[in-house]
């Protein structure tokens, strides 16, 4: 068996100002995405391309030579295929985290969310010809950065919100003692993968209606839907317009609009809006949680799971002070300790842990209130 392996180039990459190099693999059957991954790699000075493969057979197999950071996976492959394989990979790589390289359309959409539900910490997309600009190569270093616990730029005035540097343990916010109408739950990078487990562990006679907004493109929705509702053996809808919260069911906020919320007499119903917000994500968690904490008037426990950046924050702020909680993972579990860390650290958070504590932890809390 022959592998491409560029382990012999890693002492000759330069460092960023934290002085920590990306180590990376790139597993695909195409010699072009190969290439063009890797030329990203390559010519960014803080990574470092370790190795090439062109199955995940063989990416098996080079892991017992190299020690990887982050591994590009495509999922259509002959012979095992990257799905299949991502189990095999995940448990042999000693931690690496797995970024999905996808088409990001609705075709090959089920194996994607499945790869990000077993997982895989994020998806990017596969590099089309004539792709291979300056926007894209910043876009896929600056994920393999974060994946990594690495800076994201060390200019940027928040370069170190991903990093892999401690911080002091966050003071908890004592949680007000009423009922909870609704649970509403944000994600990204690696948000999939912590919501299935939270879920998994949210018993059924828990019937409080959830709102889930997590970042995906608009073409997965749909099967990420799917996917909630098996996890969590609930029926679950794309949320639209008009509808409204109902025990016992999860709505789910569309690729292409914030999920918010409006009073319609004693109803809270969904508005989905369009606006500008400070994280740039659309789908926000921001306005989710907070127009769910001013229409709730706080009778809400909001959950912030692992990703990227400080979506939710905002948001966090407005539940609390309607006196509503929000709860967040921790950093050992997260794939990317951006956003629960954003409510941590402003001391928004009644508690911080894994997503299947955090499950308990609800469950105990809103036993009383069901």
């Amino acid at each position: 068996m022959t592998f491409e392996n560029t382990r012999d180039s890693f002492d000759t990459q330069s460092r960023d100002a934290s002085g920590k190099v990306v180590r990376v693999m790139v597993v695909d059957d195409s010699l072009t995405a190969r290439t063009v991954l890797g030329k990203v790699v390559d010519r960014t000075d803080d990574l470092s391309l370790v190795g090439t493969a062109s199955s995940a057979e063989q990416a098996i197999g080079l892991l017992d030579t190299v020690v990887v950071d982050v591994i590009l996976l495509d999922l259509e492959m002959p012979g095992m295929g990257g799905l299949a394989g991502l189990p095999h990979i995940l448990e042999k790589s000693g931690g690496a985290k797995v970024l999905v390289v996808s088409s990001l359309t609705a075709e090959g959409a089920q194996e994607t969310i499945s790869a990000l539900s077993m997982g895989a910490s994020d998806v990017v997309q596969k590099p089309e010809p004539g792709q291979f600009n300056a926007e894209y190569r910043a876009d896929l270093a600056k994920r393999i950065r974060a994946l990594a616990g690495a800076p994201v730029s060390a200019s940027f005035e928040q370069a170190a919100d991903e990093s892999a540097r401690k911080v002091d343990e966050p003071e908890l916010r004592k949680a007000p003692n009423k009922s909870v109408d609704c649970i509403a739950i944000g994600g990204s990078t690696g948000g999939i993968h912590s919501l299935v487990q939270f879920l998994g562990k949210l018993p059924k006679s828990i019937v409080t209606p959830i709102v889930v907004t997590q970042h995906l493109p608009n073409a997965f929705i749909p099967i990420f839907a799917s996917q909630v509702e098996t996890a969590s053996n609930r029926p679950t809808r794309i949320a639209e317009d008009g509808m409204e919260l109902k025990r016992g069911e999860i709505l789910v906020a569309p690729g292409d609009g914030h999920v918010s919320f409006v009073r319609d007499g004693a109803r809270a119903v969904v508005k989905i809006t369009h606006e500008a917000v400070a994280s740039g994500c659309c789908p926000s968690v921001d306005p989710m949680l907070a127009t769910l904490g001013e229409v709730l008037e706080g009778r809400v426990i909001g959950v912030v799971l692992s990703g990227m950046g400080r979506d939710g924050q905002n948001g966090a702020k407005t539940l609390v002070e309607n006196g509503g909680i929000m709860v967040a993972e921790c950093e050992e579990t997260s794939a990317v300790w951006g956003m629960p860390r954003g409510i941590a650290e402003a001391g928004l958070a009644s508690e911080i842990a894994a997503p299947v504590d955090l499950a308990h932890w609800i469950t105990r809390r809103t036993a009383v209130a069901v």
